[in-house]
């Protein structure tokens, strides 16, 4: 019998995640099929009681539905629940289990092009979601120090407080951030600034940039934003954010199917939807 598995949220109609997993499902000869749901906030519970009807597989969550799953599972995993939002659902044996694979396959994209995080001092752009995530599960992996700068300075604060695992950081101001970048080893670009349609929108200088530096941004709409431009052309390398999707993706497959699946398939299928270039 097929298996069904889902993305849910609101919208959904732009979610490139149905084409990466029936494509993953079909590669590794899997009979399943993975479907996109639109659900309203106030739906949200109906969807899941439907789920569990359906006896389904397993699911993503996006916008806006992170933070609202958790309580209608059965169980989260602790790195989730600190970090306080489920992006990928498990049905293990009828019941519902949420993880968080934003952050790990951040840090797993990451690790794909630089050694030695633990030492690297990192300066993190924006406070929301994404970023919540992402800092959660680098100070778990061990990274030292990340400094953060968001415009909404009590929201930086609130993130670094409410982290369970350790790392040194400073929230500062964007000026100040601008001033001392030359001090940083890695930025990384959280905020919706910079993506399409708004893709002129100045993130931060890069006046102060050093040439060592490794700039990720963590949209991949359009596949080089202003920032990472810009980085490129101050001799930096740079990580957009087909990796962190592709990555997250492929640790949701694997949790599903026990299949860790082709990371380079996954990247070209993204690409060609977005008609960008093969790898």
């Amino acid at each position: 019998m097929k298996k069904l598995y889902a993305v849910i949220g609101n919208p959904i109609a732009h979610s490139m995640s149905p084409l990466m997993h029936n494509d993953l499902f079909q590669h590794h000869g899997i009979d399943a099929h993975y479907h996109a749901f639109a659900i309203k906030e106030e739906d949200l519970a109906d969807a899941v009681k439907g789920f569990r009807a359906m006896n389904i597989s397993g699911f993503n969550v996006t916008v806006p539905h992170k933070v609202a799953i958790i309580s209608l599972l059965d169980g989260v995993d602790p790195l989730a629940r600190s970090i306080g939002a489920v992006n990928t659902v498990v049905n293990e044996n009828g019941r519902l289990i949420g993880y968080n694979t934003d952050g790990s396959g951040y840090v797993k994209a990451l690790k794909s092009e630089l050694q030695g995080l633990n030492e690297k001092k990192v300066l993190m752009i924006g406070a929301g979601g994404a970023a919540r995530a992402i800092y959660f599960t680098l100070a778990f992996e061990g990274v030292a120090h990340i400094d953060l700068t968001n415009r909404t300075p009590i929201k930086a604060e609130r993130l670094v407080e409410e982290c369970p695992y350790h790392a040194k950081s400073n929230i500062i101001s964007l000026n100040e951030a601008e001033e001392q970048l030359a001090a940083y080893d890695i930025i990384i670009q959280t905020t919706s600034l910079g993506m399409s349609p708004n893709s002129e929108c100045k993130v931060l200088s890069l006046h102060n940039l050093k040439e060592s530096a490794f700039v990720s941004d963590i949209i991949y709409n359009p596949l080089e934003t202003e920032l990472l431009r810009q980085a490129k052309n101050k001799g930096a390398k740079t990580q957009n954010g087909i990796q962190m999707f592709v990555q997250q993706g492929a640790l949701a497959f694997e949790k599903w199917t026990n299949v860790m699946p082709d990371i380079k398939r996954m990247t070209n299928r993204v690409l060609q939807q977005l008609g960008g270039t093969i790898c």
